[in-house]
């Protein structure tokens, strides 16, 4: 039986294993995957976006509305329209509920918020964004299976080198003549036999100076080095004979430029206000253990005083809370197995998590061990009412920063991202600074706890990204194009991994598919220069040339 599905209407109806067929078939909910189907729609090709999780948007829905935008003169094309729709939204009166206007006035990252001259607004509330995205796959009357979730062991059919469908747990089949897989994890393109990479190269594998272990180089303020004495790991401050205080690793770190297979830290993007009447306090999580926070403790007793520093504004008196500093948000070291883990396994550790740093924020704000400064203003704090409303306020969405990642037929390192070689066939522009959170917490040779792997490098302005970056080596899958797991060297991916930028690939990717459909070739093979003009006429950014 041959299913038709119609936008939303399919959550409410449970049928039988059905088989549903499309020219395009996505696999995600992310960013990317959004303007995947949108501009598959809009090359008149038939698309339905198999979705494992209930909302839209990733992380861009999923709060991280202060958006790490770089240059904004290289995001184009359907990203810069979705800050447009961002932008209209709040052009409303009715769109700012818990703070006039002009009170958020024009907050931002160096470039202001809201942009009058270019229509765009680039911080903003996460319901907001779903609600954008949602309207945008409405109007565009393209088919969302929500709750679906690759059988990653026996789900993915192949014929020679092409997909031919994809099987979900529920027995539903998608089948399709091109797929694309914009998850964060990478689910389809392992299960597919793409070539793919989890964890750091070493500097040697692409000639890069900051690939792999990176002991002794302390980047931003998120290490121990920011806190004005060392500080002791140890149960009893200088007594290894004492134990070892939680969230320290006893492994030692490894030797300075070496491959491993560890990823930076995981967290929640928290939305939290000040509000009394839109604020939930913060919750004691079940499991919650205030020993686990001993090392914080000790952070605060050496006077360090930097809470506050990313509680980031956005509209409506809310945040847009990230980690900061050297024990906060990011869960060092408690996510190295997500990327390759069963949907159970990911359960427990999102689970852990989730307890982690909500007990976190509830240590903080409420044991009278905490500094009294710094205890009542973070008591000031909570939960937004008004978002995540079926989640207990929580983000739906954990921040994977980085999972598997393709091994394409181009991989972007950091020699491309600050320009000492040149990027063949460009598809988009990134411009943040490479960032990659911490990895790891272990004890120096002096006995002092420490932080490793938070790196901060400048790419001397933006760069472009490589068609070959989307795609398989040729051979392992003609049909199947990655626009989030690209291929790239972990620090590479410490820059590509910005949000805008993933709407940026998705449109690419959607746009070489249909493309490859209208020529029956492998995508590969699609002419560069046809998709160049393509994408150039559908506003993307390939080039850019700083002013004078």
């Amino acid at each position: 039986m041959v299913r038709v599905l119609s936008g939303l209407l399919a959550l409410a109806v449970v049928l039988p294993a059905a088989t549903v067929s499309a020219d395009i078939v996505i696999y995600g909910c992310t960013s990317g995957a959004i303007t995947a189907a949108i501009q598959a729609r809009r090359m008149n090709k038939s698309v339905v976006v198999v979705c494992p999780e209930k909302h839209l948007g990733g992380l861009t829905a999923g709060g991280l509305g202060y958006t790490d935008s770089g240059n904004k003169a290289v995001i184009g094309g359907l990203s810069r329209e979705f800050y447009h729709r961002v932008w209209q939204h709040y052009q409303k009166p009715d769109a700012w509920k818990w703070q006039k206007r002009e009170e958020y006035g024009n907050k931002g990252q160096g470039t202001p918020a809201m942009d009058q001259g270019a229509r765009t607004m680039w911080i903003f509330e996460p319901g907001v964004a779903e609600r954008v995205y949602e309207d945008w796959i409405r109007e565009m009357k393209i088919r969302v299976v929500r709750n679906a979730w690759l059988d990653r062991a026996k789900g993915v059919k192949k014929k020679g080198d092409r997909i031919v469908s994809i099987t979900m747990l529920d027995g539903n089949t998608y089948s399709g003549k091109m797929f694309l897989d914009a998850t964060y994890e990478g689910d389809l393109l392992a299960a597919a036999g793409a070539d793919y990479h989890v964890g750091r190269e070493a500097m040697s594998t692409y000639d890069e100076k900051w690939a792999g272990v990176q002991t002794g180089v302390l980047h931003h303020r998120h290490h121990f080095g920011a806190v004005k004495v060392p500080i002791s790991p140890y149960r009893v401050a200088g007594d290894p004979m004492s134990g070892v205080l939680p969230r320290i690793s006893t492994a030692p770190p490894g030797n300075y430029g070496e491959a491993d297979k560890k990823i930076q830290a995981y967290c929640f993007r928290m939305c939290l206000t000040k509000v009394p009447e839109n604020r939930v306090a913060f919750p004691k999580p079940a499991g919650y253990d205030a020993g686990e926070y001993e090392l914080l403790l000790r952070v605060f007793e050496a006077g360090w005083r930097e809470t506050f520093q990313k509680y980031d504004p956005i509209p409506n008196a809310k945040t847009d809370t990230n980690n900061h500093g050297p024990f906060s948000t990011d869960n060092i070291g408690r996510n190295w197995d997500y990327p390759e883990a069963s949907y159970d396994r990911r359960k427990e550790i999102i689970a852990e998590h989730v307890t982690y740093q909500q007990g976190l924020l509830y240590f903080m704000a409420n044991d009278p061990r905490m500094p009294a400064d710094v205890r009542n203003a973070v008591a000031e704090w909570g939960l937004a009412k008004d978002e995540f409303t079926d989640n207990g306020n929580w983000p739906h969405q954990i921040y994977v920063r980085e999972a598997r990642r393709l091994i394409g037929q181009y991989v972007m390192t950091e020699n491309e991202l600050t320009k000492k070689r040149p990027t063949p066939e460009s598809v988009g522009m990134g411009s943040y600074g490479i960032d990659s959170h911490n990895i790891q917490r272990y004890i120096t040779p002096e006995g002092h706890v420490q932080n490793e792997g938070d790196i901060g490098v400048s790419t001397n302005g933006p760069y472009q990204i490589a068609y070959g970056s989307l795609v398989p080596k040729k051979g392992k899958v003609a049909n199947l194009l990655v626009p989030v797991c690209v291929s790239s060297s972990h620090i590479a991916y410490g820059s590509i991994r910005m949000e805008p930028v993933f709407m940026i690939l998705g449109q690419s990717a959607a746009t070489a598919a249909a493309m490859a459909i209208e020529q029956k070739i492998a995508v590969q093979d699609v002419p560069y220069e046809q998709l160049r003009k393509r994408l150039l006429a559908d506003g993307q950014v390939l080039e850019y040339k700083a002013a004078p």
